[in-house]
């Protein structure tokens, strides 16, 4: 692992971000039943284990898609363990991105970066992407831990992304977090 990804959750420690415990917290379908809807095409950020794309696999159905999106290949076999076999499998597709780039050409509909834009060393670059793989109108919800993530450095990379053309809608309340939700216009 890279220098620059020295704070990205080591797929030794996975078991932290998917359990019981979390799911009774931060349950993926409650935080995300205003936005993931069925037929969508969704794009799971440094989707770790899998938490957040088996919910939202649930939620979009056959008619839909989860693009799953890490850093570290070991996250993602995790997820493909997990699912194989299982009715979303071929709804939730593993993609491993590269150190300074998402690469994903599909559009899409909503993207989750949940817990993982403080890992990132480009957010300008990283958002625009983002932006650009995005369909007109579609949805970008960060979340971020408010235990590591300070309210100033949080502001910074709200301000970041109503600078490159995104606009907030709405700031949800999720325990042990900051979020906000934009829409991008087009």
């Amino acid at each position: 692992m890279k220098d620059n990804n020295k704070h990205v959750c080591p797929v030794e420690e996975a078991n932290v971000l998917d359990n019981f415990f979390r799911k009774l917290v931060q349950n993926p379908k409650n935080i995300l039943k205003h936005y993931v809807k069925e037929g969508m095409t969704v794009l799971d950020i440094g989707c770790g284990p899998g938490f957040f794309s088996v919910g939202m696999a649930g939620m979009v159905s056959t008619s839909g898609k989860v693009i799953a999106v890490d850093l570290q290949q070991g996250m993602l076999d995790k997820i493909k363990n997990k699912i194989e076999g299982t009715e979303i499998e071929n709804i939730i597709e593993l993609h491993k991105c590269e150190d300074d780039r998402i690469g994903i050409s599909t559009k899409v509909d909503f993207v989750l970066a949940f817990y993982m834009v403080h890992e990132v060393p480009d957010k300008d670059k990283f958002l625009k992407e983002i932006y650009s793989i995005l369909k007109p109108d579609g949805t970008l919800f960060i979340v971020e831990p408010s235990f590591h993530v300070s309210k100033k450095a949080f502001e910074e990379t709200v301000n970041r992304a109503d600078s490159i053309g995104f606009s907030q809608i709405k700031k949800p309340k999720i325990i042990l977090s900051r979020a906000v939700v934009f829409i991008k216009h087009t």
